[in-house]
Protein backbone atom coordinates (compact mmCIF):
# COMPACT_ATOMS: atom_id res chain seq x y z
CA UNK A 1 0.00 0.00 0.00
CA UNK A 2 1.12 3.66 -0.37
CA UNK A 3 -0.63 6.09 2.30
CA UNK A 4 -0.63 9.61 2.22
CA UNK A 5 -2.92 11.95 4.55
CA UNK A 6 -4.52 15.31 3.47
CA UNK A 7 -5.65 17.96 5.51
CA UNK A 8 -7.59 20.05 4.93
CA UNK A 9 -8.92 24.07 7.13
CA UNK A 10 -11.02 26.03 4.92
CA UNK A 11 -12.58 29.21 4.66
CA UNK A 12 -15.06 28.71 7.01
CA UNK A 13 -12.64 28.31 10.00
CA UNK A 14 -14.73 25.49 12.17
CA UNK A 15 -12.05 22.76 11.81
CA UNK A 16 -9.49 20.22 10.45
CA UNK A 17 -10.84 17.36 7.98
CA UNK A 18 -8.20 14.92 7.28
CA UNK A 19 -8.20 11.42 5.45
CA UNK A 20 -5.66 8.64 5.31
CA UNK A 21 -5.56 7.30 1.87
CA UNK A 22 -4.25 4.29 -0.53
CA UNK A 23 -3.18 5.41 -3.59
CA UNK A 24 -2.16 3.76 -6.93
CA UNK A 25 1.47 4.40 -6.78
CA UNK A 26 2.04 4.67 -10.59
CA UNK A 27 -1.53 6.17 -11.26
CA UNK A 28 -1.39 7.53 -8.11
CA UNK A 29 -5.56 7.54 -7.98
CA UNK A 30 -6.88 7.16 -4.78
CA UNK A 31 -7.98 2.88 -4.28
CA UNK A 32 -9.62 3.62 -0.96
CA UNK A 33 -9.61 5.79 2.39
CA UNK A 34 -8.41 4.27 5.53
CA UNK A 35 -10.11 6.71 7.89
CA UNK A 36 -11.14 9.90 7.98
CA UNK A 37 -11.27 12.32 11.12
CA UNK A 38 -11.92 16.18 12.23
CA UNK A 39 -11.55 18.49 14.51
CA UNK A 40 -12.69 21.72 15.56
CA UNK A 41 -10.84 24.61 15.82
CA UNK A 42 -10.30 26.11 18.95
CA UNK A 43 -12.60 28.81 19.39
CA UNK A 44 -9.66 31.45 20.47
CA UNK A 45 -7.47 30.14 17.71
CA UNK A 46 -10.35 30.56 14.70
CA UNK A 47 -11.37 34.38 15.90
CA UNK A 48 -7.70 34.86 15.82
CA UNK A 49 -7.18 33.53 11.94
CA UNK A 50 -9.96 35.68 10.92
CA UNK A 51 -8.86 38.59 12.37
CA UNK A 52 -5.32 38.14 10.58
CA UNK A 53 -7.33 38.24 7.73
CA UNK A 54 -7.34 42.24 7.92
CA UNK A 55 -4.28 44.24 8.50
CA UNK A 56 -3.14 44.57 12.55
CA UNK A 57 -0.81 45.07 15.17
CA UNK A 58 2.00 42.66 15.43
CA UNK A 59 1.40 40.58 12.85
CA UNK A 60 4.13 38.75 12.13
CA UNK A 61 4.49 37.02 15.58
CA UNK A 62 0.55 36.77 15.62
CA UNK A 63 0.82 34.91 12.60
CA UNK A 64 3.70 32.75 13.27
CA UNK A 65 2.09 31.59 17.05
CA UNK A 66 -1.38 31.07 15.45
CA UNK A 67 0.70 28.75 12.42
CA UNK A 68 2.21 27.10 15.15
CA UNK A 69 -1.51 26.47 17.37
CA UNK A 70 -2.55 25.19 13.59
CA UNK A 71 -0.03 22.93 13.30
CA UNK A 72 -1.07 21.50 16.87
CA UNK A 73 -4.55 20.97 15.68
CA UNK A 74 -3.22 19.09 12.45
CA UNK A 75 -1.23 16.93 14.63
CA UNK A 76 -4.58 15.85 16.36
CA UNK A 77 -6.20 14.81 13.55
CA UNK A 78 -3.22 12.57 12.09
CA UNK A 79 -2.92 10.91 15.29
CA UNK A 80 -6.99 10.29 14.77
CA UNK A 81 -5.97 8.89 11.20
CA UNK A 82 -3.45 6.54 12.55
CA UNK A 83 -5.27 5.23 15.41
CA UNK A 84 -8.48 4.79 13.46
CA UNK A 85 -6.62 2.62 10.70
CA UNK A 86 -4.59 0.91 13.00
CA UNK A 87 -1.48 2.48 10.80
CA UNK A 88 2.07 3.59 11.61
CA UNK A 89 3.48 6.68 10.67
CA UNK A 90 6.60 5.34 9.35
CA UNK A 91 4.08 3.35 6.85
CA UNK A 92 2.84 7.42 5.64
CA UNK A 93 4.28 8.29 2.91
CA UNK A 94 3.70 11.96 3.78
CA UNK A 95 0.68 14.01 4.61
CA UNK A 96 -0.50 17.08 2.52
CA UNK A 97 -1.69 20.19 4.66
CA UNK A 98 -3.18 23.05 3.31
CA UNK A 99 -2.60 25.40 6.19
CA UNK A 100 -4.72 28.91 6.47
CA UNK A 101 -5.23 30.98 3.63
CA UNK A 102 -5.26 34.77 5.71
CA UNK A 103 -4.37 36.96 2.63
CA UNK A 104 -4.79 35.88 -1.09
CA UNK A 105 -3.34 38.50 -3.57
CA UNK A 106 -2.39 37.09 -6.71
CA UNK A 107 -1.20 39.43 -9.61
CA UNK A 108 -1.08 42.12 -7.80
CA UNK A 109 1.27 44.68 -7.03
CA UNK A 110 2.86 45.08 -10.43
CA UNK A 111 4.16 41.47 -9.94
CA UNK A 112 3.13 38.24 -9.03
CA UNK A 113 1.34 39.17 -5.89
CA UNK A 114 1.59 36.30 -3.14
CA UNK A 115 -0.44 34.01 -1.13
CA UNK A 116 -0.25 33.19 2.14
CA UNK A 117 -1.39 30.00 4.15
CA UNK A 118 -0.61 29.82 7.72
CA UNK A 119 0.99 26.65 9.22
CA UNK A 120 4.53 25.78 10.44
CA UNK A 121 5.32 22.42 8.52
CA UNK A 122 8.43 21.94 10.31
CA UNK A 123 6.17 22.02 13.64
CA UNK A 124 3.68 19.17 11.91
CA UNK A 125 6.69 17.00 11.14
CA UNK A 126 8.20 17.15 14.15
CA UNK A 127 4.95 16.67 16.36
CA UNK A 128 3.71 14.09 13.63
CA UNK A 129 6.41 12.38 12.77
CA UNK A 130 5.74 12.70 9.05
CA UNK A 131 6.99 14.21 6.00
CA UNK A 132 4.89 17.31 5.38
CA UNK A 133 3.97 19.08 2.31
CA UNK A 134 2.92 22.33 2.31
CA UNK A 135 2.70 25.84 0.54
CA UNK A 136 1.01 24.29 -2.37
CA UNK A 137 0.04 27.74 -3.77
CA UNK A 138 2.86 29.94 -3.77
CA UNK A 139 5.28 27.89 -7.35
CA UNK A 140 2.18 28.55 -9.39
CA UNK A 141 1.55 32.27 -8.38
CA UNK A 142 5.05 32.57 -8.81
CA UNK A 143 4.96 31.56 -12.40
CA UNK A 144 2.17 34.27 -12.65
CA UNK A 145 -0.78 31.75 -11.39
CA UNK A 146 -3.82 32.98 -9.24
CA UNK A 147 -2.45 29.73 -7.09
CA UNK A 148 -5.97 28.56 -6.99
CA UNK A 149 -8.22 26.70 -7.55
CA UNK A 150 -6.33 23.94 -6.48
CA UNK A 151 -8.27 20.68 -6.81
CA UNK A 152 -9.36 20.82 -10.45
CA UNK A 153 -6.77 18.13 -11.55
CA UNK A 154 -7.82 15.91 -8.76
CA UNK A 155 -11.78 16.27 -9.79
CA UNK A 156 -10.71 15.13 -13.23
CA UNK A 157 -8.85 12.34 -11.70
CA UNK A 158 -12.01 10.98 -9.88
CA UNK A 159 -14.98 12.55 -11.25
CA UNK A 160 -14.73 13.08 -15.06
CA UNK A 161 -17.58 10.79 -16.57
CA UNK A 162 -19.03 10.22 -20.23
CA UNK A 163 -20.70 13.21 -20.53
CA UNK A 164 -19.41 17.10 -19.96
CA UNK A 165 -19.69 17.65 -15.68
CA UNK A 166 -18.66 19.96 -13.37
CA UNK A 167 -17.58 19.55 -9.70
CA UNK A 168 -18.36 22.16 -7.07
CA UNK A 169 -16.80 22.81 -3.76
CA UNK A 170 -18.84 25.01 -1.34
CA UNK A 171 -16.39 25.81 1.40
CA UNK A 172 -16.21 29.76 2.27
CA UNK A 173 -15.45 30.14 -1.28
CA UNK A 174 -17.44 28.27 -3.82
CA UNK A 175 -15.31 26.52 -6.42
CA UNK A 176 -16.13 24.97 -9.70
CA UNK A 177 -14.05 22.02 -12.05
CA UNK A 178 -15.24 21.90 -15.53
CA UNK A 179 -14.79 18.47 -16.78
CA UNK A 180 -14.70 17.95 -20.43
CA UNK A 181 -16.18 13.79 -21.36
CA UNK A 182 -13.84 11.33 -19.84
CA UNK A 183 -10.45 12.34 -20.35
CA UNK A 184 -9.62 16.17 -21.29
CA UNK A 185 -8.24 16.93 -24.57
CA UNK A 186 -5.86 20.61 -25.95
CA UNK A 187 -9.34 21.09 -27.49
CA UNK A 188 -11.38 21.07 -24.01
CA UNK A 189 -8.99 21.03 -21.32
CA UNK A 190 -10.10 20.97 -17.69
CA UNK A 191 -10.95 24.03 -16.46
CA UNK A 192 -11.94 25.97 -12.98
CA UNK A 193 -12.05 28.74 -11.01
CA UNK A 194 -13.93 30.46 -7.93
CA UNK A 195 -17.70 31.38 -8.47
CA UNK A 196 -17.87 33.69 -5.43
CA UNK A 197 -19.26 33.38 -1.91
CA UNK A 198 -20.25 29.95 -0.66
CA UNK A 199 -20.86 29.64 3.10
CA UNK A 200 -18.73 32.66 4.25
CA UNK A 201 -21.23 35.40 3.91
CA UNK A 202 -23.95 33.43 5.01
CA UNK A 203 -21.55 31.84 8.11
CA UNK A 204 -20.55 35.51 9.13
CA UNK A 205 -24.97 36.61 9.21
CA UNK A 206 -25.62 33.60 11.00
CA UNK A 207 -23.07 34.30 13.71
CA UNK A 208 -23.92 38.45 13.79
CA UNK A 209 -27.71 37.52 13.55
CA UNK A 210 -28.59 34.04 15.47
CA UNK A 211 -25.54 33.30 17.14
CA UNK A 212 -25.01 29.96 15.61
CA UNK A 213 -21.74 29.17 13.78
CA UNK A 214 -23.71 27.76 10.42
CA UNK A 215 -27.16 27.82 9.02
CA UNK A 216 -27.96 23.95 9.60
CA UNK A 217 -29.36 22.20 6.55
CA UNK A 218 -30.24 25.28 5.06
CA UNK A 219 -33.45 25.71 7.58
CA UNK A 220 -33.10 29.33 8.36
CA UNK A 221 -32.75 30.56 4.31
CA UNK A 222 -35.33 27.97 3.30
CA UNK A 223 -37.80 29.92 5.51
CA UNK A 224 -37.01 33.50 4.25
CA UNK A 225 -37.99 35.26 1.44
CA UNK A 226 -35.17 36.66 -1.45
CA UNK A 227 -35.08 40.64 -1.17
CA UNK A 228 -34.90 41.58 -4.33
CA UNK A 229 -33.22 44.80 -3.94
CA UNK A 230 -30.19 43.27 -1.77
CA UNK A 231 -29.55 40.66 -4.14
CA UNK A 232 -29.34 43.02 -7.04
CA UNK A 233 -26.75 44.76 -4.80
CA UNK A 234 -24.44 41.56 -3.84
CA UNK A 235 -24.70 40.77 -7.89
CA UNK A 236 -23.38 43.83 -8.96
CA UNK A 237 -20.20 42.97 -7.66
CA UNK A 238 -17.78 43.28 -10.17
CA UNK A 239 -15.57 39.98 -9.29
CA UNK A 240 -18.66 38.31 -10.87
CA UNK A 241 -18.43 39.40 -14.15
CA UNK A 242 -14.69 38.72 -14.55
CA UNK A 243 -13.35 36.19 -16.52
CA UNK A 244 -11.96 33.15 -15.50
CA UNK A 245 -9.36 32.14 -14.49
CA UNK A 246 -9.67 34.22 -11.20
CA UNK A 247 -9.73 33.24 -7.25
CA UNK A 248 -11.16 35.34 -4.60
CA UNK A 249 -11.21 34.88 -0.79
CA UNK A 250 -12.04 36.93 2.43
CA UNK A 251 -9.44 39.60 0.94
CA UNK A 252 -12.94 40.72 -0.72
CA UNK A 253 -16.27 38.72 0.87
CA UNK A 254 -16.02 39.47 4.28
CA UNK A 255 -18.56 41.93 6.96
CA UNK A 256 -17.39 45.63 5.44
CA UNK A 257 -18.42 44.32 1.71
CA UNK A 258 -21.69 43.15 3.29
CA UNK A 259 -22.61 45.84 5.30
CA UNK A 260 -21.74 48.10 2.80
CA UNK A 261 -24.50 46.19 0.73
CA UNK A 262 -26.77 46.37 3.18
CA UNK A 263 -27.00 49.73 3.50
CA UNK A 264 -27.49 50.58 -0.11
CA UNK A 265 -30.02 48.17 -0.60
CA UNK A 266 -32.27 49.83 2.74
CA UNK A 267 -31.60 45.91 4.24
CA UNK A 268 -29.87 46.85 7.35
CA UNK A 269 -33.04 45.83 9.83
CA UNK A 270 -34.61 42.98 7.28
CA UNK A 271 -35.65 40.08 8.89
CA UNK A 272 -32.59 37.60 9.75
CA UNK A 273 -34.51 35.05 7.48
CA UNK A 274 -35.19 37.52 4.31
CA UNK A 275 -31.20 38.60 4.44
CA UNK A 276 -30.10 34.46 4.80
CA UNK A 277 -32.48 33.80 1.83
CA UNK A 278 -31.01 36.40 -0.32
CA UNK A 279 -27.10 35.16 0.88
CA UNK A 280 -28.15 31.76 -0.22
CA UNK A 281 -29.73 33.14 -3.33
CA UNK A 282 -26.50 35.18 -4.41
CA UNK A 283 -24.14 31.46 -3.49
CA UNK A 284 -26.68 29.33 -5.80
CA UNK A 285 -27.03 32.15 -8.76
CA UNK A 286 -23.37 32.94 -9.07
CA UNK A 287 -22.42 29.22 -8.79
CA UNK A 288 -25.44 28.68 -11.47
CA UNK A 289 -24.81 31.67 -13.59
CA UNK A 290 -20.95 30.52 -13.87
CA UNK A 291 -22.09 26.61 -14.80
CA UNK A 292 -24.25 27.64 -17.47
CA UNK A 293 -21.65 30.76 -18.80
CA UNK A 294 -18.69 28.15 -19.08
CA UNK A 295 -19.81 24.68 -19.43
CA UNK A 296 -23.25 24.93 -21.11
CA UNK A 297 -23.27 21.65 -22.13
CA UNK A 298 -22.85 20.23 -18.35
CA UNK A 299 -24.86 17.37 -17.60
CA UNK A 300 -23.61 16.04 -14.29
CA UNK A 301 -22.63 18.58 -10.83
CA UNK A 302 -21.43 16.91 -8.23
CA UNK A 303 -20.78 18.75 -5.11
CA UNK A 304 -18.44 18.55 -2.08
CA UNK A 305 -17.42 20.59 1.10
CA UNK A 306 -20.11 22.19 3.96
CA UNK A 307 -22.70 23.46 1.87
CA UNK A 308 -23.07 20.41 0.37
CA UNK A 309 -25.17 19.43 3.30
CA UNK A 310 -27.57 22.51 2.67
CA UNK A 311 -30.36 21.15 1.30
CA UNK A 312 -31.82 24.41 0.88
CA UNK A 313 -28.81 25.06 -1.95
CA UNK A 314 -29.08 21.95 -3.17
CA UNK A 315 -32.62 22.31 -4.03
CA UNK A 316 -31.96 25.94 -5.86
CA UNK A 317 -29.05 24.43 -7.95
CA UNK A 318 -31.80 21.17 -8.89
CA UNK A 319 -34.36 24.32 -10.05
CA UNK A 320 -32.06 26.16 -11.48
CA UNK A 321 -29.74 23.92 -13.45
CA UNK A 322 -32.79 21.97 -15.29
CA UNK A 323 -31.18 19.11 -17.49
CA UNK A 324 -28.50 18.56 -15.31
CA UNK A 325 -27.84 15.40 -12.68
CA UNK A 326 -27.24 17.27 -9.39
CA UNK A 327 -26.23 15.67 -6.36
CA UNK A 328 -23.29 15.44 -3.73
CA UNK A 329 -20.06 13.28 -4.47
CA UNK A 330 -21.66 10.90 -2.23
CA UNK A 331 -23.33 9.34 -5.12
CA UNK A 332 -19.69 8.62 -6.93
CA UNK A 333 -18.37 6.88 -4.03
CA UNK A 334 -16.38 9.92 -2.00
CA UNK A 335 -18.57 11.52 0.84
CA UNK A 336 -18.64 15.13 0.32
CA UNK A 337 -16.69 15.75 3.56
CA UNK A 338 -13.80 14.13 2.93
CA UNK A 339 -13.18 15.14 -1.05
CA UNK A 340 -10.69 18.40 -0.39
CA UNK A 341 -8.45 16.40 2.30
CA UNK A 342 -8.48 13.29 -0.06
CA UNK A 343 -7.73 16.23 -2.73
CA UNK A 344 -4.46 17.50 -0.50
CA UNK A 345 -3.36 13.71 0.02
CA UNK A 346 -3.31 13.31 -3.77
CA UNK A 347 -1.42 17.14 -4.22
CA UNK A 348 1.17 15.57 -1.29
CA UNK A 349 1.66 12.52 -3.63
CA UNK A 350 2.33 14.27 -6.62
CA UNK A 351 5.01 16.23 -5.01
CA UNK A 352 7.02 13.40 -3.69
CA UNK A 353 6.49 11.92 -7.16
CA UNK A 354 7.51 14.82 -9.26
CA UNK A 355 5.04 15.27 -10.91
CA UNK A 356 3.18 19.14 -11.84
CA UNK A 357 -0.31 19.09 -10.13
CA UNK A 358 -1.15 22.43 -11.50
CA UNK A 359 -3.77 23.48 -14.39
CA UNK A 360 -2.23 26.98 -16.43
CA UNK A 361 -5.79 26.91 -18.43
CA UNK A 362 -6.91 26.77 -14.37
CA UNK A 363 -4.97 29.06 -12.65
CA UNK A 364 -3.35 31.11 -15.69
CA UNK A 365 0.33 30.21 -14.38
CA UNK A 366 2.52 30.18 -17.79
CA UNK A 367 3.26 26.45 -17.55
CA UNK A 368 2.69 23.97 -14.87
CA UNK A 369 4.60 23.66 -11.99
CA UNK A 370 5.49 20.88 -9.01
CA UNK A 371 3.35 22.16 -5.88
CA UNK A 372 4.41 22.26 -2.65
CA UNK A 373 7.58 22.25 0.14
CA UNK A 374 8.15 19.39 1.49
CA UNK A 375 9.57 19.03 5.38
CA UNK A 376 10.98 15.58 5.92
CA UNK A 377 9.95 13.58 8.76
CA UNK A 378 12.05 13.73 11.65
CA UNK A 379 15.30 11.32 11.57
CA UNK A 380 15.21 11.47 7.65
Amino acid sequence: MTLFAGLMSGTSLDGVDGVLADFDPESLRPRHVLAHAYAALPEALATELLALNQSGPDELHRGALAGNALAAVYAEVLAKLLDGSGRRAAEVAAVGAHGQTVRHRPQAFGGPGYTIQLLSGAALAEASGLSVVCDFRSADVAAGGQGAPLVPAFHAACFAAAVPSAVLNVGGIANLSLLPALLPSEDSPVRGFDTGPGNVLMDLWMRRAAGQPYDAGGRLAAGGRVLPALLQALQAEPYFALPPPKSTGRDLFHAAWLDARLQAAGAAAARVEDVMATLAELTATSVADALHQQLPQARRLRVCGGGAFNDHLMARWRALLPGVDVATTAADGVPPDQVEALAFAWLAACRLAGRSASLPAVTGARAPRVLGAVYAAPGD
